[in-house]
């Protein structure tokens, strides 16, 4: 017989999980010790909040589920800020936590909280591991975290269940997420009677569409209509930024200007689009009729106008709206090249000093096609978020949902351990890497070469621009003294300081050529972000 920690990890393997980031305690060995030469991999994370943020980009990239695990109470606690990224970023990811023995249950102990109370409002299901339901419960799991729409799923594992033997067999272990819901012809026509109607016809498209495997139908189909395209900011290269149909981001730099073209708009198809990114509410015109496309029905106030709602399989209905013939609609092409031009130039305004839209501009020349840009979350986000070009899908990670700031380090280093051919290159503020950079170390244990982008302008950029809109004092967002030098080292990581476009350059390119990770302390000016946000 093998332990319940062995089945586990059994059960893992089957699932096509390949790592489980976590840290280690008393209580955890056993499950450590299990994975210990299996083809799933334990590694160690610096915080078990990074541990959260990297099972989910595993998930992200594989399609398979992430794993993370923790020790009790703090561990636990530290651990819930990664696994509600995945809740709110819908990402399926399964989330171990090791507790005290059953014989301890409801006891006052050291450490020890309800771990099910903490994890239940962030996951979609959180249960006990039992003796001889190991396999049943995997499996369940397993299920409920891949079934739209997608998440996090908590596993409280006992220490004594952990090291108890179990006769459990494999043999019906074979989770599969449950079907969509059969289509409803009545909506299909309705939709297309919208869109034959309608002059001018605008697609939105969200991170629904990430895990739809319908990205050539989508740009088929707005190929197909000369349809204009806004997308959320998880969604971009769904439709290529540099496609003449697209644009631009909604919520993100100069949302004015995106706003404005999308006022004219008088049918919304919105595709994919998950509300937990930025609301309809908070862009779509009230009266402008609403085509949702989506796993599940639209999350809109009752006093907007949705006259057609499809729900299941977004592949599936796009072949069906595909056979629609061409529509006519009164949108105008040079309009639309126009606007582009327009937003591009306000992006990238001319700067006296080294700014962060030069920086970028430096980073998509040198990072070939196929790399990746891990992006984190603060002022800095809403210019990737307008500006970068990602070059098409899978090339770009970020959090929206959740938004939590510390996401780009150990987001960074779990991409880079998943696609070691494909060069990861990390941007974040100082804000973010002050909360998780330790995680810098992990890449350096790894021999993982991610190069760091750390835009320092010794604040938190984006609360002080809302904080000056408000004409308050600009009080608790000053992160160092512009005269503190940070070194030619971080946690074993060289440091390269880059004040101006010509030193970025160089340090991006000894960066991206070398095979150890590299931190690029980038001195920015901020200003730039007060007219652009």
């Amino acid at each position: 017989m093998a332990s319940n920690s062995e089945l586990i990890v059994d059960a893992l393997q089957r699932l096509g999980t390949r790592y489980v980031f976590g840290y280690p305690g008393a209580q955890n060995l056993r499950f450590i010790e299990a994975l210990h030469g299996s083809p799933v991999r334990f590694v160690l994370v610096t915080h078990e909040a990074c541990a959260g943020f990297m099972a989910d980009i595993s998930a992200r990239i594989t399609g398979k589920p992430g794993a993370c695990l923790s020790t009790l109470g703090p561990g636990a606690t530290n651990m819930s800020t990664g696994v509600g990224n995945a809740f709110l970023d819908r990402v399926p990811v399964l989330a171990f936590t090791a507790r005290m023995g059953r014989l301890w249950k409801n006891r006052t102990v050291q450490m020890q909280i309800d771990h099910q109370k903490l994890f239940s409002p962030i996951t979609k299901w959180s249960v006990e591991l039992e003796n001889g339901k190991i396999y049943p419960l995997l499996k369940r799991a397993a299920e409920i975290a891949l079934a739209e729409v997608p998440g996090p799923v908590h596993l409280d594992l006992p220490e004594d269940v952990a090291e108890e033997l179990s006769p459990e067999t494999a043999l019906d272990f074979n989770p599969a997420p449950p079907p969509g819901a059969a289509l409803d012809q009545i909506s299909l026509r309705t939709a297309e009677e919208l869109i034959r109607r309608a002059k001018f016809p605008l697609i939105a498209v969200g991170l629904t569409m990430n895990r739809a495997r319908a990205t050539a139908e989508l740009r088929e189909f707005v190929h197909k209509h000369d349809l204009p395209v806004v997308c959320t900011l998880m969604a971009k290269g769904q439709v290529e930024e540099g496609d003449p149909h697209f644009v631009g981001v909604l919520g993100r730099a100069r949302r004015d200007i995106v706003a404005e073209y999308c006022g004219r708009a008088d049918l919304v198809i919105a595709i994919g689009y998950d509300p937990v990114e930025f609301n309809y509410e908070e862009w779509l015109q009230k009266g402008v009729p609403l085509i949702s496309i989506d796993t599940v029905p639209a999350d809109i106030a009752s006093d907007y106008h949705v006259p057609c709602g499809i729900a299941g399989d977004i592949r599936t209905i796009l072949d069906k709206l595909l056979q629609i013939p061409r529509v006519n609609h009164s949108w105008d092409d040079p309009a639309r090249q126009v606007h582009r031009q327009r937003l591009r130039l306000s992006l990238t305004p001319q700067q006296e000093r080294f700014s962060p839209h030069q920086a970028l501009l430096i980073m998509r020349e040198l990072l070939p096609r196929e790399g990746i840009l891990v992006s984190d979350i603060g002022a800095h986000t809403h210019l990737i978020g307008q500006l970068w070009d990602t070059k098409g899908t899978g090339n770009f990670l970020v959090t929206n949902g959740w938004s939590s700031m510390g996401f780009a380090v150990p987001a960074a280093v779990a991409a880079k351990l998943l696609l070691p051919e494909r060069p990861v290159l990390a941007c974040l503020g100082d804000g973010g890497l002050m909360m998780t950079g330790a995680e810098i170390n992990t890449a350096v244990r790894l021999s993982l070469p991610v190069v760091f982008v750390v835009f320092r302008d010794n604040w938190l950029s984006l609360i002080r621009v809302k904080q000056a809109r408000r004409k308050f004092h600009f009080s608790g967002v000053e992160l160092t003294n512009s005269n503190c030098a940070w070194g030619d080292n971080f946690l074993g990581a060289k440091m390269i300081l880059a004040e101006d476009e010509e030193g970025f350059r160089e340090a991006l390119k000894q960066g991206l050529e070398s095979n150890k990770p590299l931190v690029i302390e980038a001195r920015v000016d901020p200003s730039e972000y007060e007219t652009l946000l």
